[in-house]
């Protein structure tokens, strides 16, 4: 997702300095080898903004406030976009120590995977303060394709864990609206494009289906772990909730059963198997 988005803030004309400490060799984008940072010091010294991809919230969470960390090295005046799909909480215990650091923070989670990320494509929600989103409007521009500021800061985050929750909910309907299909003869593409043309539609339908799943592509770029580590997130916020929410607690308990079928690498649309038996998906006629 990183690589993407620097790539479309390249071709927008931006300076980008990029920095990984698991990269090994060099980083060649747009046809243009890219800067690469020694050191996250190296890049709060040198960036006005600065754009985190990460996996989960404790690594944020170290990138931002561990040793050698942004906190440490950083500057009054820096703004932290951060795309990663982290917890709420986290977002907003950070976002304190940002601003007594004089910097400012803007939770932007995307959707849309690495090929979005690569077209510049994105969509985002947004969390934070309409002075600072104002301000790095044209960086978040060169990234994606819509953008919807939903409130304060960590509220990009919360409805970004919501969505996703949604997102595995779907998969899975989607996959019992397959199998109900084919146990009345039904063609799962026929049927598929059918869901599409009424009420019932979903991304997952729209999406999913036709370009990762009914092709046996399974090559959308985002993975079982991290879906899963997505649908913990969202566990927890239903959890601390205190609401009675029976499908959203379903839908999590059956991301989490299907860890012994479903090794983490696997495609995360491959959780539509565990409805429809290991069967193969028809092929489009």
């Amino acid at each position: 997702m990183g690589r993407g988005m620097a790539a479309s803030l390249m071709r927008k004309g931006f300076d980008v300095l990029g920095h990984d400490p698991f990269l090994d060799g060099p980083l060649i984008l747009e046809g243009r080898d890219v800067s690469l940072a020694t050191s996250l010091s190296d890049v709060t010294h040198a960036c006005d903004v600065i754009v985190l991809s990460l996996p989960t919230a404790a690594v944020v969470e170290q990138v931002i406030a561990g040793e050698g960390g942004v906190l440490a090295s950083g500057r009054a005046g820096v703004t932290i976009i951060d795309t990663s799909t982290s917890h709420p909480d986290v977002t907003r215990r950070l976002a304190k120590l940002i601003e007594e650091a004089g910097m400012h923070l803007v939770d932007a989670p995307v959707s849309g995977g690495p090929s979005g990320a690569m077209a510049g494509a994105l969509g985002m929600v947004l969390g934070g303060d309409a002075a600072d989103i104002a301000r790095i409007e044209p960086v978040l521009e060169a990234m994606s394709r819509v953008r919807t500021h939903v409130g304060a800061v960590g509220d990009g985050h919360a409805l970004k864990i919501i969505n996703n929750v949604m997102c595995g909910a779907n998969l899975i309907l989607a996959a019992e609206a397959l199998a109900l299909g084919r146990s009345l003869g039904m063609q799962d593409d026929k049927l598929n494009a059918g869901l599409n043309s009424g009420s019932g539609r979903n991304a997952a339908t729209e999406v999913n289906m036709p370009r990762w799943i009914l092709n046996q592509a399974f090559d959308s770029g985002f993975t079982m772990k991290l879906m899963r580590k997505d649908i913990r997130l969202g566990d927890d916020l239903v959890q601390h909730s205190g609401l009675g929410l029976p499908l959203m607690e379903r839908t999590i308990v059956a991301w989490a059963d299907s860890a012994p079928a479903l090794a983490d690498q696997a495609d995360f649309n491959r959780i539509v198997e565990m409805t429809l038996h290991q069967t193969s998906i028809s092929e489009p006629q």
